[in-house]
């Protein structure tokens, strides 16, 4: 895995983490004003992804997400939905266990 900064159309920045295939597996779950503060966010996630507490939630369209909280505030959301609670949570376990070792920002 490895964390990606990118800018979006309205010129702020998030972070999102990339599994090997290419395949998004979380974002940040918000904008930030400059590169360098996604790039802190990025890193105290990567640092505290094994802290976190992971939520798998059912969202309105019936399908299943997971979202990360540290400190009560939301730190990193599901990249994708998933058609069960299981591929959920398999899949934010994932990143709890993995995020310490993704390429750093």
């Amino acid at each position: 895995m490895r964390f990606d900064i990118h800018a979006d159309k309205g010129g702020n920045y998030s972070w999102r983490l990339i599994a090997r295939n290419g395949q998004q597996v979380c974002w940040a779950g918000e904008s930030f004003a400059s590169k360098s503060n996604a790039e802190r966010a990025a890193r105290a996630f990567r640092t505290g992804a094994a802290n976190a507490r992971f939520e798998v939630y059912e969202d309105a369209g019936g399908h299943w997400r997971w979202r990360a909280h540290r400190g009560g505030h939301k730190v990193a959301a599901s990249g994708e939905a998933f058609a069960s609670k299981s591929n959920a949570q398999r899949a934010a376990d994932n990143v709890r266990d993995k995020a310490a070792d993704a390429a750093e920002v």
